[in-house]
């Protein structure tokens, strides 16, 4: 059977750029790879036929051959076709699978030590003010008799001699080539055959390690404060990761909070929102005055502006929103309440013209009523 053209088979123009035949060959390995389609033949064929176009066609050489020749300029017995070694098809196999099989180059570069987030909780008042805490923080550190070798003091690890150092070796089954970690060393391209008693080979202890975090003015929930470098040490002596305080919001007594705003609900005489008068409520820098005009209704929100918290990041302040909330007398007196129903038979005697939302209510009920009986 007639092999089909490699331009045709990665979807490409002739003059299609590497980067182009590289993006192709991606593409199709991703979709076609037998380890994402088990026991598929044709998508292990069509994996193989993508290879074998990829390895001439990223090859300078062997395309201005296959360019001039066709098929016939790149044949293996005509001395290094398709099947040869080539660095085009092991780069390319390595930056799509790597991290999704295992292989790859990561193993040659000293890895980074692991991010650490810790979990604060903070009073409104601390978030809204700032300010500094100590915390405890459980941690991989670089162990200090080996200083991170891994090894015993006086020795150093030896070059691996499966790999020869490299962390990674090359295996070649038929037609397939896969890169894979070093099975010897596990990828770090050394060997410690005398470890260190303390961290007994790792480079690592599990320590306490104390800290002072400073917290910014205005931070909010989830809001998060990194510290560079005080995360998790990196075995073989990379960089250390960071560390990530999170915050959280205890629950306030009196306050809620959105954002920059504040919100609360004050509870109010039925008098005091009837004739009118002040009110005295509580903000994070004090108290203030509530001026309560005559004939408030419950529910009503007076907006004391700047009177919130102020953003970390621009510096200014939001918003007290404060509802008031009648609040209805209990445990009345007999004089009480015979003044309260004296009270109430002089309002009626009005036309209910003290009560406006019961007397819109009422007529909304007799319109209503009204219009089922006609």
């Amino acid at each position: 059977m007639s092999k089909r053209d490699y331009y045709e088979v990665l979807g490409v123009q002739k003059n299609a750029s590497e980067a182009e035949i590289k993006k192709a060959y991606r593409r199709l390995a991703m979709k076609h790879h037998p380890d994402r389609n088990p026991d598929d033949e044709a998508a292990e064929a069509n994996f193989k036929e993508a290879k074998e176009a990829y390895e001439v066609l990223a090859d300078a050489q062997k395309r201005s051959a296959y360019d001039q020749f066709g098929h016939a300029g790149v044949d293996p017995s005509m001395g290094g076709g398709p099947g040869a070694a080539g660095a085009g098809f092991g780069d390319a196999f390595g930056d799509i699978f790597g991290d999704i099989f295992g292989g790859g180059r990561r193993s040659q570069r000293q890895s980074r030590g692991s991010d650490l987030r810790y979990n604060m909780e903070l009073s409104l008042e601390d978030a809204v003010n700032g300010t500094e805490v100590q915390i405890r923080v459980p941690v991989m550190s670089t162990c200090e008799t080996c200083n991170g070798s891994g090894a015993r003091k006086g020795s150093t690890p030896k070059t691996c001699t499966t790999c020869g150092g490299h962390g990674e070796v090359r295996m070649q089954q038929g037609f397939f080539s896969v890169q894979q970690t070093c099975p010897q060393c596990r990828g770090k391209g050394k060997i410690i055959t005398d470890p260190c008693p303390d961290c007994h080979g790792q480079g690592r202890v599990n320590k306490h390690k104390k800290l002072s975090v400073k917290i910014p003015a205005g931070v909010d929930e989830g809001d998060q404060v990194r510290l560079a470098g005080e995360g998790e040490a990196a075995p073989n002596g990379g960089a250390a990761g960071d560390l990530y305080v999170a915050v959280h919001l205890k629950k306030h007594p009196i306050f809620q909070r959105e954002d920059t705003h504040l919100y609360c609900e004050t509870p109010v005489s039925f008098t005091l929102l009837s004739l009118g008068g002040s009110l005295e409520i509580p903000t994070l820098d004090g108290r203030a005055n509530l001026k309560i005009p005559a004939g408030t209704q419950t529910d009503k929100v007076f907006r004391l502006q700047g009177k919130g918290v102020r953003n970390v990041r621009s510096n200014h302040p939001g918003d007290l929103y404060c509802k008031v909330i009648v609040e209805t007398p209990v445990n009345l007196s007999k004089e009480q309440k015979e003044l309260l129903e004296q009270l109430d038979n002089s309002m009626r005697e009005g036309g209910k013209r003290h009560s406006p939302k019961e007397s819109s209510w009422t007529d909304k009920i007799k319109s209503f009523l009204d219009d089922i009986v006609s």
